[in-house]
């Protein structure tokens, strides 16, 4: 089941279920203590100021009124990257516009313009659901980038499955503010991961997962573009492939490839 919304049907402020608001036992989640498997809203803090919404682009600066995937900045020498899944970008042709730390149809920290993005070989041959990552530079603001805004975390390939807990961070198409759950991802198979982490629905496809060193170790997509059911999320494992796509969309050999 595409975790992907529409860019056409559904309105800004969509009627929601309240999920659980953030609490002490969800402070201890964010540290990778646990509870684990426990989706709560994302207070605002520097590290879900990273984590943005994707939105399909009205005119100028202003917010289209509706948001269909979930992207995050990485750290590259240009601060100007962020990471996602590969169906989140594959066959568009409108503009697109990324907004880091959207809340409540504010953009704290702006609104950026999405220029080229990177899609791995494998997912533009075949839609290989084993290369479900994308970059994308954003266009600069003032001789900025987006990563002097908010920060990036580190992209990292080569991490055992698991060995940490992730934080996933996502923009849920029918809220207006992030929600995040930490689990301990298991192996789907070789290349893929897995998460439980319930009602993590339209929208959360690209979704980072964080590690405790503030590396982004998988984005929701993957097996079933990132899962059938809400409650389960898969992401690509990064490999070599991954690693290769991050240096070129950086324009750089920085990937830090883990040996363990």
């Amino acid at each position: 089941m595409p975790r992907t919304q529409s860019t056409s049907s559904l309105p800004l402020y969509a009627v929601v279920v309240l999920l659980a608001l953030p609490s002490a036992s969800a402070a201890a989640a964010d540290a990778g203590t646990g509870p684990f498997g426990v989706t709560v809203a994302a207070p605002p803090t520097a590290q879900s100021a990273r984590v943005g919404a994707l939105f399909a682009a009205g005119r100028g600066d202003d917010l289209p009124g509706r948001h269909f995937c979930t992207a995050s900045v990485v750290h590259s020498p240009r601060h100007d990257l962020v990471v996602t899944a590969a169906h989140c970008l594959s066959g568009k042709t409108e503009r697109l516009v990324f907004v880091p730390g959207y809340r409540d149809g504010e953009a704290p920290y702006g609104v950026w313009t999405v220029g080229k993005w990177f899609l791995a070989d494998g997912w533009t041959a075949r839609r290989d659901e084993d290369s479900d990552v994308a970059f994308a530079v954003v266009d600069r603001q003032g001789g900025k980038g987006v990563e002097d805004a908010v920060g990036g975390n580190r992209f990292a390939a080569g991490t055992a499955t698991g060995a940490t807990a992730v934080t996933v961070t996502a923009y849920l198409n029918s809220r207006d503010a992030p929600v995040s759950c930490t689990d301990k991802p298991r192996p789907h198979h070789r290349m893929q991961q897995r998460v439980s982490c319930p009602g993590l629905g339209g929208g959360s496809s690209g979704s980072p997962w964080v590690n405790g060193d503030g590396q982004v170790v998988g984005v929701l997509g993957g097996h079933d573009d990132g899962g059938a059911t809400a409650d389960v999320s898969y992401s690509v494992v990064f490999g070599a492939e991954a690693a290769r796509l991050y240096d070129e969309s950086a324009g750089c050999h920085e990937s830090q490839v883990g040996s363990s």
